[in-house]
């Protein structure tokens, strides 16, 4: 008991990442439920609702007005590039592409950091980030194997929802480096939330998807993702109060590898050697650079570095 007394907030950290791993497979399954569009403008609506019951309502003075026109614009653009890449994708297996290609967005971000940051950098930050690309590259391409050829013709089998997804990996990377810079220690999360939803819910007003059709089912997975997800920024907010900093750190670079198995399981997908062979070089990637960069480079502040509150 003592145990878990003393390491709450680190199991409140692991927690959060364990959740944030299940917004992928949730975010799929409310487009087909409710339509792209429709369903992520439900999710973030429930979502925001929920971190203001829990975090209380947020006052737009507090923040400073920088981050919140700069940081709010980036999260919004991010958030919806990577809901609608998601929902858009053409199939489940598609989907899961879309979700990896997003999570270049750690090797993204520390690539920004070195290009901004006067030290002298570790030689490895380079390949390493040439690897996590080249773990993209590996799932998109399949069990043909990798070639330039094959990659660009499963690109243009659905080009808008690749770009999106790219789109929101460089976003993201861009808000991890610059919110850093502007907030000044503040958190804006259910801020930025409500603004994403708001801007979802006019696409949908000015879209072509059909009305919403609740079902108890449906509705459960709506109120169940909405919570997930903000419980998951709840929590990782407690876990920055006295988690062990270096292993949320660690482990929150792992969250591709969880993704891809809670949402395999979950959406009844089998995917190939050669995804999990991509999945691991984005994840490795990703944590080498973390590794070399970590006691030179400021880490950002985003949803999953342990260094600050997420967002």
């Amino acid at each position: 008991m003592t145990f878990l007394t003393n390491n709450k907030y680190t199991f409140f950290g692991i927690a959060a990442i364990l959740l944030w791993s299940c917004v992928t497979a949730f975010i799929r399954d409310l487009s087909e439920l409710f339509g792209p569009t429709g369903g992520a403008a439900l999710m973030y609506s429930v979502s925001a609702i929920f971190l203001m019951l829990v975090m209380g309502i947020p006052k737009i003075k507090h923040y400073p007005k920088r981050y919140l026109i700069i940081g709010g614009t980036l999260f919004v653009a991010y958030e919806v590039c990577l809901a609608l890449s998601l929902g858009l994708a053409n199939s489940r297996h598609q989907a899961m592409e879309m979700a990896i290609i997003n999570y270049l967005w750690p090797a993204l971000t520390i690539l920004f950091s070195v290009i901004l940051s006067k030290n002298k950098v570790n030689i490895l930050v380079y390949p390493s980030i040439l690897l996590a690309f080249s773990g993209v590259a590996w799932c998109i391409s399949g069990d043909q194997g990798l070639s330039l050829e094959t990659l660009m013709h499963n690109i243009a089998d659905n080009p808008i929802t690749y770009l999106m997804a790219f789109s929101a990996a460089i976003i993201w990377a861009f808000y991890c480096v610059i919110t850093t810079r502007i907030s000044n220690g503040k958190n804006a999360i259910a801020l930025f939330f409500a603004a994403t939803a708001i801007t979802l819910w006019v696409k949908y007003a000015f879209s072509h998807e059909p009305s919403f059709h609740f079902t108890p089912h449906s509705t459960l997975i709506l109120l169940l993702s909405g919570i997930v997800i903000g419980t998951g920024y709840a929590l990782w907010n407690q876990a920055m109060i006295g988690g062990n900093i270096i292993l949320l750190g660690t482990l929150s670079y792992f969250t591709p590898v969880f993704s891809t198995l809670f949402a395999s399981f979950y959406l009844s997908i089998s995917l190939g050697g050669s995804f999990w062979q991509g999945v691991f070089l984005v994840t490795l990637g990703s944590l080498i650079c973390f590794i070399v960069t970590r006691s030179k480079t400021p880490q950002p502040e985003n949803k999953h570095t342990a260094v600050k509150p997420s967002e």
